[in-house]
């Protein structure tokens, strides 16, 4: 990667890291309810830096 990254593309990947965390508690409880217990990774889309390229 390059010393100088373009605004535009520094977004893009800013963006393209937050992929890689679990849901947020608010949105499992708000989509599964309250008293189901679910794994924040079953709502979440993981990415991995060395599975994906990205595309930015």
């Amino acid at each position: 990667m390059t010393r100088y990254k373009h605004p535009a593309k520094k977004a893009r990947l800013i963006s393209a890291k937050s992929q890689t965390r679990w849901a947020p508690m608010f949105a499992i409880i708000k989509k599964f309810g309250k008293g189901k217990r679910v794994h924040p990774s079953q709502m979440s889309m993981k990415r991995s830096w060395r599975k994906n390229s990205l595309k930015v």
